[in-house]
C-alpha cells in the first residue's frame, strides 16, 4: 500500500468513549503499520450539540493514549482546515452538483407535513414510514414542483433541506474490510437530507466531501455506521469519486455481554468508560477516567487494542511500537468484543510489574506527599519492588505498604487471635535483644539471627515469625518480614516491637 491516509473524526459533543479512543487506535496502528498519515478532523456540523471543552478534551486523551496526530486538529496541514464548522463554504458547491446532476433535490416540507406524511403511512400499513422514491411524490420539493414555484420560495427565504435521490429498487453492494461484501436495496433507504438551509451539511455529505478532499484511503469506523456506508456508497458515485476503503469495527459491549458498554455501565459496576477525567460544563459532575484512576498508558492501550482484534498468538503484552508491528486489519473480528474491567486490572498489574522500580518508586513518592508522608527515592524505590507484585496500582501500594513509613496503630486481629500466646511477648523480647545486637541491618543477617534463635529454643517458625510480622507491619501477610525491617531500620523495628509487647502482653 502506499501514500495511506486514515482519519479519525469524532463530534465535540463530550468526553471521548473508551470506544472512540479504539477506533482511533486502530487508525493509528494502521497508518503507522503501512507508513501512511493519522489524521484528526472534527465533525462540529451540528452546532447545536457542541459541548464547551470536548476538543481540547478529545486532543489530550489522544495524547495521553500515546496516539500522535501527523495532520489535523492542534497540529495543522494542507488539507486543512479541519474542524467542519470552518470549512463551511467548501460544501455548497458539491451540493448543487448533486442538484444539477439530479441525484439530489430541493425539499420545503415543514415539520407538520412530514409528520403527516408519516401518519398516512402508518395507518396504510407501512410500519417504518420514510421520505423515499415512493412517498417524495406526494411532498413539496422541486421534483413536484414547478421551477418557477421552487424559485419563488428560495427566493422568498422559505425554509428548505435539499435530500438525496435515492434510486428505486436498486441493490447497492460494497466490499467490507472486516464484513466482506454488504448488499442493501435502496428500497430500504430513505432520502437523507445532505444540506440545511442554514449553510450547514449534515454528517453525511460533509463526510463525504472531506474525506475525498482530504484523501482519505481508508474509513475505519465503528459498526454504527455500517448502516450509513450504502448511502456514502451512492455519494461517492453521484459525485464521480474514488470510494476509499471501509472497515467497520465490532462494537464494544457491557461486561455480560448484553449490549453496547456506556456510560451508566461504568458508574453501576465502577470502572471507567473514558480515558481521561471529564467535568461536565453543565453541571459540574465529574467522570472518572484510566489517566486518573491510576492506569498506565501501556495497560490501556493494550486492553484496548484486544476489544475487537487478536494477533493469531499467546502474546497477550504488546508496547505500542510491537502492536503497529503485529496489527492487521483482516484479524479484527465481526462479533462485539465484551469488555472485562478485571482483564483491564490485569494488564495494569502486568505494566507495574515491568516497570522500573525507581520510576514506580518516583510515583510512590509523589502519592505518599499528598498523604503528608516525605521519604527518600532510595527508600520509595525498595518498597516499590517489595510491593509490586501484589499491587494492580501505585495507589495500592500507598495503601497497603504505609507501615513502611508509619508504625502500625492496629494488629490483624486474626493473627493476634490465633497466634499471640502466653509466651509471645517474652519471645519477642529475647528476639528483639538479639537483633540489637546485629551491627549490619540487612534481611540476609536478620534472617541468619532469626533462623539460630529458632535453633536455639527449637521453635519452628509458626511460634514466631507471625507474631514478629504483625509486630512490624500490623498485618498477618505481606513481603518477607526481615525486608521490611531492613528498610524501616534498626531503631524503628526495635520499637515496634516493644509496642507490639506492650499492648498485647
Amino acid at each position: 500500500m502506499s501514500d495511506i491516509r486514515v482519519r479519525f473524526a469524532p463530534s465535540p459533543t463530550g468526553p471521548l468513549h473508551m470506544g472512540g479512543v479504539r477506533t482511533a487506535l486502530y487508525n493509528y496502528l494502521f497508518a503507522r503499520k503501512h507508513g501512511g498519515k493519522f489524521i484528526l478532523r472534527l465533525e462540529d456540523t451540528d452546532q447545536t450539540r457542541f459541548v464547551p471543552g470536548a476538543e481540547a478534551y478529545i486532543i489530550d486523551a489522544l495524547k495521553w493514549s500515546g496516539l500522535e496526530i501527523d495532520e489535523g486538529v492542534s497540529v495543522g496541514g494542507e488539507y486543512g482546515p479541519y474542524r467542519q464548522s470552518e470549512r463551511k463554504d467548501l460544501y455548497r458547491q458539491y451540493v448543487d452538483q448533486m442538484i444539477e446532476s439530479e441525484h439530489a433535490y430541493i425539499a420545503f416540507d415543514t415539520p407538520e407535513e412530514l409528520d403527516e406524511m408519516r401518519d398516512r403511512m402508518k395507518k396504510a400499513g407501512v410500519p417504518s414510514p420514510q421520505y423515499n422514491s415512493v412517498t417524495r411524490m406526494n411532498m413539496k420539493n422541486s421534483l413536484t414542483l414547478s421551477a418557477e414555484e421552487v424559485q419563488r420560495r428560495l427566493d422568498a427565504g422559505e425554509p428548505y433541506v435539499v435530500r438525496i435521490k435515492m434510486p428505486r429498487n436498486e441493490e447497492v453492494r460494497f466490499e467490507d474490510m472486516i464484513r466482506g461484501w454488504v448488499v442493501v436495496n435502496t428500497n430500504n433507504l430513505d432520502d437523507k437530507v445532505l444540506f440545511k438551509s442554514d449553510g450547514m451539511p449534515t454528517y453525511h455529505m460533509a463526510n463525504i466531501v472531506d474525506d475525498h478532499l482530504m484523501k482519505i484511503t481508508h474509513v475505519i469506523r465503528g459498526e454504527e455506521w455500517l448502516p450509513s456506508a450504502p448511502l456514502h456508497v451512492l455519494l461517492y458515485r453521484a459525485l464521480g469519486w474514488e470510494r476509499p476503503q471501509f472497515a467497520h469495527l465490532p462494537l464494544i459491549l457491557k461486561p455480560d455481554g448484553n449490549g453496547k458498554l456506556s456510560k451508566r455501565d461504568g458508574d453501576r459496576l465502577g470502572f471507567p468508560v473514558f480515558p481521561t477525567e471529564w467535568k461536565s460544563p453543565e453541571n459540574g459532575e465529574i467522570s472518572s477516567g484510566y489517566r486518573e484512576q491510576g492506569y498506565f498508558q501501556g495497560a490501556f492501550i493494550n486492553m484496548l487494542a484486544f476489544l475487537g482484534w487478536n494477533p493469531g498468538t499467546n502474546q497477550e503484552i504488546f508496547s505500542l511500537e510491537e502492536l503497529i508491528e503485529a496489527f492487521s486489519i483482516d484479524r479484527v473480528g465481526k462479533a462485539g468484543a465484551r469488555f472485562d474491567p478485571d482483564k483491564t486490572r490485569w494488564f495494569n498489574q502486568q505494566y507495574l510489574r515491568m516497570q522500573d522500580d525507581e520510576k514506580t518508586g518516583e510515583q510512590l513518592m509523589d502519592l505518599l506527599k499528598n498523604e503528608g508522608i516525605e521519604t527518600n527515592l532510595a527508600t520509595a524505590t525498595k518498597v516499590a519492588g517489595l510491593l509490586k507484585e501484589r499491587a494492580v496500582f501505585v495507589a495500592d501500594m500507598v495503601e497497603d505498604g504505609m507501615y513502611f513509613f508509619k508504625a502500625p496503630d492496629s494488629y490483624d486481629e486474626k493473627t493476634i487471635k490465633k497466634k499471640w500466646k502466653e509466651n509471645s511477648g517474652e519471645l519477642l523480647h529475647e528476639l528483639k535483644v538479639r537483633f540489637q545486637g546485629v551491627s549490619d541491618f540487612t534481611s540476609a543477617n536478620l534472617e541468619a539471627e532469626f533462623k539460630a534463635f529458632l535453633g536455639e529454643k527449637e521453635l519452628g517458625f509458626g511460634a514466631v515469625g507471625p507474631i514478629l510480622r504483625v509486630a512490624i507491619s500490623g498485618r498477618g501477610m505481606g513481603p518477607g518480614i526481615f525486608d521490611i525491617a531492613e528498610i524501616i531500620g534498626k531503631e524503628e523495628t526495635i520499637s515496634r516491637i516493644d509496642r507490639a509487647i506492650e499492648i498485647n502482653g
